[in-house]
């Protein structure tokens, strides 16, 4: 306990940002050799890297820029490693809603698609995930990769109806493009979960596993699907054993996490409290808070959320969560081939990170 507890207070490292605008929503990924972080900026979407478990990180290079880019409350660009590449995935668009409740997202924001085959110094033409125009305007997607360049993309799709659905297209090809895409779930109730972002994962099988947050019978609870053949998706089920009744939506999806051996581990809230569960069984609280999200180590699972004192995060051999800073928000967190793992967060317009060895 007091190694961990020293590894917290030493690891803090502020990443500092070139552009004029704020930094939001990081997003990071990493191997072996390279941590790499995605976040956006004004109309611009960047990515940095750091060789050194995130002691120091290289200049930020610009993936994209578009005239609308949604960020924060979950909403922003995705990063993955898949067959040697890193592919960026964000919701853009041309032209801002004039609408009350529009929040500033794009008519016609689409999922779009950059990839970059050099470690991230150079990045691809955008290519569109969705195969209808404008379906992805709501800004809320994940992105997941597998070591033989396959990624699965799901998202809040708006198309053909006055709900909300979930769908989700493939790329084969490490992201260079990206087959039609196809429904993962439709609420018998008419719309999911309207603002709350979904997660994807790749099981070490290649089953493709996704949660969401379903509007079901008055309850706004979270569910899992799978799918094998990555065409037709099964095995619906709710996860933990109690129901959050909600005539709202939360703006609050969850992490997903499947460990090397093929253990499923969620993490989400329900009213002002963070559980963790697996499929199947009772939902574990681990603390009061929102925001949550998780990565499964060698050591176990690390679960990291915005609590009463910030930016907290509960580790496997921990007995209480332990405070990172007191003023972060929206955390992303990944695993380590080393058992560490690296966590980064917003705080006063930019991105902090800590490394946890």
């Amino acid at each position: 306990m007091i190694n961990l507890v020293v590894a917290f207070l030493f690891a803090m490292q502020t990443a500092p940002m070139t552009q004029e605008e704020p930094a939001r929503s990081p997003q990071i990924v990493c191997d072996a050799s390279m941590i790499g972080m995605a976040y956006g900026s004004g109309h611009g979407i960047y990515f940095r890297a750091s060789h050194d478990l995130g002691a120091t990180f290289e200049a930020p290079v610009k993936v994209a820029e578009a005239e609308v880019v949604p960020l924060g409350r979950h909403r922003g660009p995705r990063i993955a490693l898949s067959g040697g590449g890193l592919v960026v995935s964000a919701v853009v668009g041309k032209t801002s809603s004039t609408d009350p409740h529009g929040h500033g997202l794009p008519i016609d924001g689409d999922l779009v698609a950059w990839r970059s085959g050099d470690g991230g110094k150079t990045w691809s033409s955008g290519v569109v995930v969705n195969d209808v125009p404008g379906a992805a305007r709501e800004g809320l997607h994940s992105l997941a990769a597998d070591s033989k360049g396959r990624l699965f993309a799901v998202w809040l799709d708006k198309r053909g109806a006055d709900g909300t659905r979930l769908f989700g297209a493939a790329s084969t090809d490490g992201g260079i493009s990206w087959a039609a895409s196809i429904p993962v779930y439709s609420s018998p109730d008419g719309t999911i979960c309207q603002c709350c972002h979904p997660s994807v994962a790749i099981a070490p099988d290649g089953s493709i596993l996704v949660m969401w947050r379903n509007c079901l019978q008055g309850a706004r609870d979270m569910y899992l699907a799978r799918s094998k053949d990555w065409k037709t998706f099964a095995n619906v089920e709710k996860l933990g054993k109690e129901s959050w009744q909600l005539n709202a939506c939360p703006m609050d999806g969850g992490g997903l996490a499947v460990s090397r051996i093929g253990r499923v581990l969620t993490a989400w809230r329900r009213e002002g409290r963070i559980y963790l569960a697996a499929p199947g069984e009772a939902e574990t609280p681990v603390g009061e808070g929102r925001d949550a999200t998780l990565a499964i180590g060698t050591k176990g699972a690390f679960v990291v959320w915005v609590g009463s004192t910030g930016i907290e995060v509960q580790a496997p051999d921990s007995i209480k969560p332990i405070s990172l800073s007191a003023h972060g928000a929206y955390p992303a967190i990944a695993a380590l081939a080393d058992g560490s793992i690296f966590i980064a967060w917003e705080e006063d317009d930019t991105i902090r990170t800590r490394h946890i060895s």
